[in-house]
């Protein structure tokens, strides 16, 4: 799929809640993963970055050198933070802003509800450290933020490095 980049209209807006049973929802949970999957780097991809206005995101941090906790490869819908410490700053970038990364403080610890496309059964994921820093990056496209408009301003925005 092809991603949207900022000032794209559909990232600054918060996304639809969706039916998780609807069969074009679990078409986009699968190209979600594909496009994910085939993007060096990307540990998670929400709707909104392919131009859909849905509450639907996926995350994979597996093998990731910062990760501590892994769920493995998950898609959710219609995700909320219900609990949420130990906040940490940390860099982030994102692949809808392509030139910049920016240190942002998110939760080192959550937990998140939502529900699993196809079926709709609920999810309580329990995660901590780089998982959890993905899973409040995906959440905010959903709500229509970026990593940008969490900053603590303009000097914690940092050209991204490009290693050869």
């Amino acid at each position: 799929m092809k991603l949207v980049t900022a000032p794209s209209a559909v990232l600054s807006t918060p996304a639809e809640e969706v039916d998780p049973t609807d069969p074009a929802v679990v078409r986009l949970a699968e190209e979600l993963i594909e496009t994910m999957w085939a993007s060096p780097g990307c540990v998670g991809l929400a709707a909104p970055q392919i131009g859909v206005s849905a509450q639907v995101f996926c995350v994979d941090v597996t093998g990731h050198p910062k990760a501590i906790t892994t769920h493995g490869a998950f898609v959710l819908c219609n995700a909320r933070i219900v609990e949420a410490s130990r906040w940490r700053p940390g860099r982030e970038g994102c692949m809808s802003v392509p030139d910049l990364t920016g240190d942002v403080k998110r939760a080192a610890r959550i937990v998140v509800e939502g529900l699993r496309p196809g079926t709709g059964e609920p999810v309580t994921l329990e995660t901590d450290a780089f998982e959890a820093r993905a899973l409040q990056h995906e959440i905010d496209h959903c709500a229509g933020k970026l990593f940008l408009d969490r900053v603590a301003g303009a000097h914690a925005i940092f050209p991204r490095k490009v290693y050869l």
